[in-house]
């Protein structure tokens, strides 16, 4: 039997009348390894959710992008995704170093669906690993706890419409994120970045930063 249910869950299936609602659901859909039909959907996003934990015990829900298939099945245990350049507060890595524990949600906004992953996470340096991953500072690597698909019906049907100019690619060097370019960073951001904030044509204040983010052009 699946530990997936703990008492705070069992006392809301009974007030409501669920019990063997939600055990035939958990039995139905809720394994410990990655199917076919996991792996091909998994391999099919170009973004996933990620929650981890915290020191303070608070969870934290970030969004994880690439390109699409940048979320790699290793095996039907394992999968494992890259960590890149971002704002340097590393609070996702930073909660995985200390709490194992994960989610992850893979999410179709056009067909919909969508599956869930528990699962625990650790960080690599490997440069195998890393190798796998243009620009990356840090592989993850999640051994599955439990992986499910749930009911898609509350999912809002939303269109891909371009993807993101940051993700790294083989097609063209990835440019300075705009946010780089404000004013009130430039003598805590590296050389590398001051010369490519140059590059991008220099330094902007925060009300040019916001109108640009208002724009959809940050």
């Amino acid at each position: 039997m699946s530990d997936l249910y703990g008492k705070q869950h069992r006392n809301l299936q009974h007030e409501f009348g669920r019990e063997q609602l939600a055990d035939r659901v958990s039995e139905a859909i809720v394994t410990d390894m990655i199917t076919d039909e996991h792996s091909a959907f998994i391999s099919s996003r170009d973004f996933f959710f990620l929650s981890t934990l915290d020191h303070r015990g608070f969870p934290t829900c970030s969004h994880k992008g690439g390109e699409i298939g940048f979320v790699k099945v290793l095996d039907d245990k394992t999968l494992m995704f890259p960590s890149l350049d971002g704002n340097g507060m590393y609070l996702s890595m930073g909660n995985i170093d200390q709490h194992q524990q994960v989610g992850l949600l893979f999410i179709d906004f056009e067909t919909p669906h969508r599956v869930r992953v528990h699962g625990h996470a650790k960080l690599s340096r490997d440069p195998a690993d890393l190798g796998h991953f243009r620009e990356a500072e840090l592989v993850v690597k999640v051994t599955i706890a439990e992986i499910f698909q749930n009911c898609p019906r509350y999912i809002h049907r939303y269109q891909r419409v371009t993807p993101s100019r940051y993700i790294p690619s083989s097609q063209c060097p990835t440019p300075i994120a705009t946010w780089k370019r404000l004013d009130v960073v430039q003598d805590v951001i590296s050389d590398v970045e001051r010369e490519k904030v140059s590059q991008s044509g220099g330094e902007i204040d925060f009300d040019t930063y916001v109108k640009l983010l208002g724009e959809g052009k940050a």
